[in-house]
């Protein structure tokens, strides 16, 4: 388990749960420098004062906001944290809903909430199985470094996950979309329908995500370790098959039939 970015107290009511937050995501993103093409040197990125063109030491640099053009306020650690202590030592649940009710779209990251003290075991346990058993989630409030959030607060197996939610102002809305209205004025078919339900049917399956592979990542690295062993720029393997192009006519029932014939043949059926 990474080490905690953050501790304080769940305030629950009157009841407040001494805990620690853990980062639940774990980042295995391929690292990639910046060099110069014409010699291969790595180039490096310099913090730079923009009025003597001298490069800054990180001790020497601090966080200021602008308030007028060209002047500026600056703001320390201890400015962030006295800003609203209680704030940033709290997860503050502010109210329950069901899961349900919060849209995808407003989750954002999440975290591992584990009990920082032997004395917070009890209440943890007690917090995590109520919102087993009711099935709602708590919507909380916490400073994360210098930023407020909206959270929700739910179980997950022993733990008590805090997932990061965005705030509605944060959500573009879908309004502006070109988006199709009720099937039947775009001549959408009752038989185009049952095939299309046919082959969610037969895509059904239980949430398994170690069945799934960053098929992408895997052909990166593997296309960098053949560079490594024959220095060889290779080409990218042809497309397989051809998609329809954008606002091109498709015969749906005819795709709607090959994508369930090759379901029901990988399934066995």
């Amino acid at each position: 388990m990474p080490r905690s970015i953050w501790k304080g107290d769940i305030s629950f009511g009157l009841v407040t749960i001494p805990v620690s937050l853990h980062p639940a995501e774990e980042r295995n993103e391929l690292a990639f420098h910046l060099l110069d093409g014409r010699d291969m040197a790595p180039v490096k990125q310099q913090r730079v004062n923009s009025v003597t063109g001298e490069e800054v030491p990180w001790e020497d640099i601090v966080k200021g906001y602008e308030h007028e053009p060209g002047r500026y306020v600056v703001v320390t650690d201890e400015d962030f944290r006295a800003a609203d202590v209680e704030a940033t030592r709290t997860v503050d649940v502010l109210a329950m809903v069901r899961a349900e009710e919060i849209s995808a779209l407003f989750y954002d990251h999440p975290y591992y909430l584990a009990p920082a003290s032997q004395a917070a075991r009890k209440p943890y346990a007690i917090l995590r199985d109520t919102l087993t058993q009711t099935g709602y989630v708590g919507v909380a409030s916490i400073v994360i470094r210098t930023r407020q959030h909206l959270a929700a607060l739910m179980p997950l197996g022993d733990a008590l996950v805090l997932d990061v939610l965005r705030y509605p102002y944060e959500i573009r809305s879908a309004d502006d979309l070109d988006l199709p209205g009720d099937p039947a004025g775009l001549g959408v078919t009752a038989a185009e329908m049952s095939l299309a339900s046919q082959l969610v049917d037969a895509m059904t399956g239980p949430w398994n995500p170690s069945a799934y592979r960053d098929t992408y990542r895997e052909a990166l690295l593997a296309l960098i370790k053949r560079k490594v062993e024959t220095g060889e720029v290779l080409e990218p393997p042809p497309v397989a098959e051809e998609r329809p192009a954008a606002g091109e006519v498709v015969d749906i029932m005819s795709l709607l039939r090959r994508s369930l014939d090759e379901r029901r043949a990988a399934g066995g059926a």
